[in-house]
């Protein structure tokens, strides 16, 4: 039907802003029209394949900047405006995150420690400083709760916990995980908000043991944890916003492949030059 009203239309306006407006790819009228395709059109084609390929690679999460990334090659460059007209004509979009929730009890006398962080996310070394924070997701079967670490080096997820309960154990299961895979060493930053998970006694007795400095952001200040944030962010945006509502264990299945398998090992991230966190800690040492 499109096709149809296309090549009634085209005495008045142009083929190619038709199918912009419509959504369709020029190649695909024209296939349509029985003609052969120029060179050009037999590119935009085959780079259509690459670009859709990608997009769902990617759980349908890349928008044009980093599906550009991941097609440029020296041996075949492609701008960014090309590869955007194309995803745009072809109706191919990134996800958009709803406003997403944390959670947090600083409602306590426990001690606190200082903001030794001061938004400085990033950090020079791997081991030098990770960030923590705690969210929930909603099951069939109630609430499950997550509590991740992230090294601000390479945005690695170094440990994590799901527990159907948000007590202090959730928190100390993440760290116990981070410390045996990373074995930092003395001076690490630990850094989160100031909730009483972070503020326990067991918590601040294994830093103490490990030798990690805690840090803590101001009360009711999101902007000072803000990479652990911007985590919780992608999960909802790039897995959650379109699943269905699940069992817990099913919960679990698939934040956990999109923790280890996903986001840690095939996610690119801008911030790191269009790699993935594994990759880019791989590439320093081999440097």
């Amino acid at each position: 039907m499109r096709y149809q009203f296309i090549d009634v239309e085209r005495v008045n306006y142009p083929v190619r802003v038709l199918c912009r407006v419509l959504m369709v790819a020029r190649s695909g009228y024209y296939a349509w029209l029985g003609r052969p395709l120029s060179s050009h059109a037999k590119a935009n084609e085959r780079l259509l394949v690459r670009i859709r390929a990608i997009h769902a690679e990617s759980r349908g999460t890349y928008g044009s900047p980093r599906i550009h990334r991941t097609l440029r090659t020296p041996q075949e460059p492609v701008s960014k405006n090309r590869v955007a007209r194309l995803m745009r004509v072809d109706g191919i979009r990134s996800k958009h995150r709803r406003k997403y929730r944390v959670t947090t009890n600083s409602n306590h006398r426990r001690p606190v420690a200082p903001n030794l962080l001061s938004r400085e996310f990033s950090a020079a070394e791997p081991n030098r400083t990770w960030v923590g924070d705690i969210t929930f997701i909603w099951t069939r079967e109630g609430w499950l709760y997550l509590a991740v670490l992230i090294d601000l080096y390479s945005r690695i997820v170094v440990g994590w916990s799901m527990s159907e309960r948000v007590t202090d154990d959730l928190t100390v299961a993440a760290l116990r995980m981070a410390l045996a895979r990373r074995r930092p060493p003395a001076g690490l930053i630990h850094h989160s908000d100031q909730g009483s998970q972070y503020t326990s006694a067991d918590y601040r007795r294994l830093l103490e043991v490990n030798k990690i400095t805690a840090s803590m952001s101001r009360r009711g200040d999101c902007w000072d944890n803000a990479v652990a944030e911007s985590f919780y962010a992608t999960l909802e945006k790039e897995l959650l916003l379109d699943w269905e509502v699940r069992g817990r264990d099913d919960a679990r299945r698939e934040i956990f492949d999109f923790i280890e398998v996903f986001y840690n090992r095939e996610r690119i991230h801008s911030t790191l030059g269009y790699i993935s966190p594994v990759n880019y800690e791989a590439a320093v040492k081999t440097t």
